[in-house]
């Protein structure tokens, strides 16, 4: 049951994103549809955690109220990621090393940002009354979803490892 569930979750989260990008293309009011699919998403997100890690009533209290402060968190980092491939791919034609510069700079804070928030909530997991043990298994599988949706993203972003024809290397 478990990796039938993981399975469709995997499958939701490559649909989402294949639309974000075929949205990104076709639709005026990307926001409001990206919107709609990260609702989907988190809502598929908390199905899997609550089938994967099959919380007695004990962790479950403790769990689900520190849950939703990292999720309200883990929503502000996205946000910013989701700035930072907007403006990555309205750039990417015309890219000049200071918007490389800026890419790098902000790509390095997002993922600075996500360390943190895991660290930040191991400890108020901890605190809530999780045992190590219940909280590492919390961040393994969160680290195994962002790994998927890393993985994907990175499939559908233009790579500056092949530029477009005529285009060498970025702007001055």
């Amino acid at each position: 049951m478990k990796m039938k569930l993981l399975f469709a979750v995997v499958l939701l989260s490559l649909g989402v994103f294949c639309n974000v990008s075929a949205a990104q293309r076709a639709e005026p009011n990307v926001d409001s549809y990206i919107e709609s699919l990260r609702a989907d998403l988190r809502a598929n997100h908390v199905a899997l955690i609550t089938e994967t890690m099959q919380f007695n009533d004990q962790e479950s209290k403790a769990f689900w109220p520190v849950y939703r402060e990292y999720e309200a968190d883990v929503t502000k980092i996205n946000d910013q990621r989701v700035a930072l491939i907007k403006s990555y791919t309205a750039k990417f034609d015309t890219m000049t090393n200071a918007d490389a510069n800026a890419i790098i700079d902000q790509s390095i804070d997002f993922e600075s940002r996500r360390i943190d928030l895991r660290k930040k909530y191991a400890k108020e997991f901890q605190k809530a009354g999780l045992s190590s043990l219940t909280v590492a298994k919390f961040l393994q599988l969160e680290h195994r979803l962002d790994l998927i949706v890393d993985v994907h993203i990175a499939s559908e972003l233009p790579t500056l490892l092949i530029k477009p024809a005529g285009q060498s290397a970025p702007h001055q």
